[in-house]
């Protein structure tokens, strides 16, 4: 019986729509060769969703989001909208998203491409291989913890925030962490601040109770700041990252900017009921409606979904190949083009990818 699957496309502003068009031409072509059948509903978000109706998330957009078995999201923002109140710009209606489908944890892929080990801040011998995921933890932690705020006193002004996490929220964290590693390299590095953090002391805790579970994974403990060092000295040796909010958003940027370019970096955001696949860079105004933009993070989060949601590993790995023959044959968008190297647009790197999955 053929697989189906609701998708609720949020294109959003910028290059959003010109990408998310590209990724739905690789889905369409690999929904025929894999016997699966996707349905596409379209929906407004970010700076669209203010012009046409005054809100960056109507409902009748996150209705379509929980109704959907995923969500593939393209980008919002942009000058247009940044004078608007806070609480009114577009990037509000992806932090709602998150909240309401309550995304607790951040997939970030870091991958080296052979084709564009040069654009890695690195040198080739530390890149070459890099194939690494980072797992945040995205709900929980100091960025949702009370109380928070800003207080008089002794006569000046003293910041606060509270960094509390509870086993329930490390726990989930923890398995989908593990989940992935066994289906990697069976590597899982839990990073933290246990020397210093009580919440670090419980996070290192549950995370080695959880460990029992998963002996076909190897587990290792490591504190933040050596983590850091060691992204940058030994990136080979990671294979899966656990951490929580905060650690993750620094550990996720340090490991995605290895790879030298953000027009790679796809990502997903996982719920217990929802996932959410999005591309990691912004909207890019300044070339939205140039056909110019690059839509390989589009396409390599539609890519995750696939695999993900879908449960076919082996589509997105078929994707991945295609763009890495792509790459290795020369073709570049213009963020990644280089003397020596074939320049193209976005359709055009679009129909080089699509055939060679066909």
């Amino acid at each position: 019986m053929k697989k189906k699957f609701k998708i609720a496309v949020l294109p959003g502003d910028g290059i959003g729509p010109e990408i998310m068009q590209s990724a739905l031409k690789v889905l369409d072509v690999v929904s025929k060769k894999y016997d699966i059948e996707f349905e596409f509903k379209e929906a407004l978000v970010g700076g669209a969703a203010i012009d046409e109706t005054g809100d960056p998330l109507p409902e009748e957009t996150l209705k379509l989001c929980k109704e959907s078995d995923a969500v593939l999201f393209g980008a919002v923002g942009g000058e247009k909208w940044d004078n608007l109140p806070t609480d009114k710009r577009p990037e509000k209606g992806l932090l709602k998203i998150r909240k309401e489908l309550d995304l607790f944890a951040n997939l970030r892929p870091g991958k080296a491409y052979s084709a564009l080990i040069d654009s890695s801040p690195l040198k080739d011998s530390l890149i070459k291989g890099v194939d690494l995921l980072v797992v945040r933890e995205l709900t929980g932690g100091i960025y949702f913890g009370e109380p928070r705020g800003i207080k008089e006193e002794n006569g000046q002004k003293v910041g606060f925030n509270t960094m509390v996490y509870s086993e329930y929220e490390i726990e989930r964290v923890a398995r989908l962490a593990f989940d992935l590693a066994r289906n990697r390299r069976k590597k899982l590095t839990s990073v933290d601040k246990a020397n210093v953090l009580e919440v670090s002391a419980l996070w290192r805790e549950v995370v080695s109770r959880i460990a029992d579970d998963y002996k076909d994974v190897e587990l290792e403990h490591m504190y933040v700041d050596n983590a850091a060092m060691q992204l940058v000295r030994r990136p080979k040796d990671f294979d899966v990252i656990v951490t929580g909010n905060l650690f993750g958003d620094i550990i996720s940027d340090e490991a995605g900017a290895l790879t030298g370019s953000l027009g790679m970096l796809p990502s997903a955001s996982i719920g217990e009921k929802y996932a959410f696949y999005e591309p990691i860079h912004g909207s890019a105004p300044d070339i939205a409606g140039k056909g110019i933009a690059n839509p390989i993070a589009m396409i390599l989060s539609a890519a995750m979904m696939l695999e993900i949601t879908c449960k076919l590993p082996e589509a997105k790995k078929e994707i991945e190949n295609a763009i890495e023959e792509a790459l290795n044959e020369g073709y570049r968008t213009p963020d990644l083009w280089s003397p020596g190297t074939k320049k193209v647009n976005t359709e055009e790197i679009t129909n080089i990818i699509i055939e060679k999955i066909r």
